[in-house]
């Protein structure tokens, strides 16, 4: 079951969190620079949905971890805390962010308010993916596993 487990949460983050660390990496510049309003908005739309299948991750990584034992050991336990933080960015910050970004296009903001607004999601956008390389590193190395998956 393990293996089962394993494989789902693999699909999963490659399927979910992928689209969404590309879309929401794309976003600031696109908001900037692109000619429409309909680019940056279909970037939001992505992170959005994307957001929602992306809890998969988590659930099937618990499971594996349960199916393997290792729920307590300590790259699993960090590596769960830096997923939540994760989430919490995309939730908190980066999703409201783009809409801010978006209502913004809309409305009579100047210039460099939305270069700096833009400014800060890109900033904020670099450390969702860090948040998620770490996740990945901790993944592979797994320190003081002794699973031999």
């Amino acid at each position: 079951m393990a293996k089962l487990f394993l494989s789902l949460h693999v699909l999963a983050a490659i399927l979910a969190i992928g689209p969404i660390t590309v879309a929401a990496s794309m976003f600031p510049r696109l908001a900037r620079t692109a000619p429409t309003p309909e680019t940056p908005a279909l970037l939001h739309k992505i992170c959005r949905s994307y957001a929602y299948v992306g809890a998969a991750v988590p659930v099937l990584g618990i499971a594996t971890g349960a199916a393997l034992g290792v729920l307590s050991d300590a790259w699993l336990v960090v590596s769960i805390v830096l997923t939540g933080v994760a989430a919490g960015v995309l939730v908190a910050v980066i999703l409201p962010g783009q809409g801010e970004l978006l209502e913004a296009g809309e409305a009579a903001v100047t210039g460099e308010e939305r270069r700096a607004a833009g400014a800060r999601l890109a900033m904020t956008t670099g450390v969702f993916n860090l948040l998620w390389a770490a996740v990945v590193v901790l993944m592979i190395v797994r320190p003081g596993s002794t699973t031999g998956v």
